[in-house]
């Protein structure tokens, strides 16, 4: 990836709709060569998709916890990803070292709900040891932006 590819990635996290013309605008380039060069880094997978960012609460789905899990031994590890990928209240789900095999955000409805995700869905599973539950009271800082090398940073 060289500099301009990094501008526009850097523009598509600032602005995922901007226009073709806006783009082409800020890298210098033709309107039909900024879209190749974003269609490039679509099929290369380093721009993954293009999604609204949604306020949770607002949907009713204002609770949000970090669900910390153990699992028995690896083989249980294939049932218990594909019911994370089954969940769509699991929004994150890290594969982590140290006490804890597995890491999810899940967000939900409130407690009751959550209730039902862990004791039911998650604890359900054969092979899931533990669980420990952190309800997020509030968020200081949510971002799906990544982080670009320190040269294509503004002052």
């Amino acid at each position: 990836m060289d500099s301009l590819d990094h501008k526009i990635i850097k523009a598509l996290m600032a602005n995922g709709r901007i226009t073709w013309a806006e783009l082409a605008g800020l890298l210098g380039l033709s309107s039909p060569a900024a879209a190749d060069r974003v269609r490039r880094l679509e099929e290369q997978g380093v721009i993954k998709g293009y999604t609204a960012l949604i306020d949770a609460e607002s949907t009713g789905y204002g609770l949000a916890a970090l669900v910390a899990v153990s699992l028995e031994r690896p083989a249980h590890r294939q049932a218990f990803l594909e019911l994370v990928q089954k969940l769509p209240e699991i929004q994150e789900c890290h594969h982590t070292a140290g006490d804890d095999d597995y890491v999810l955000k899940i967000r939900c409805r409130g407690t009751r709900d959550l209730d039902r995700i862990i004791s039911e869905e998650l604890k359900s599973l054969p092979g899931i040891v533990r669980t420990r539950t952190t309800i997020i009271l509030g968020t200081v800082k949510e971002t799906p932006n990544v982080p670009l090398p320190p040269g294509d940073r503004e002052p």
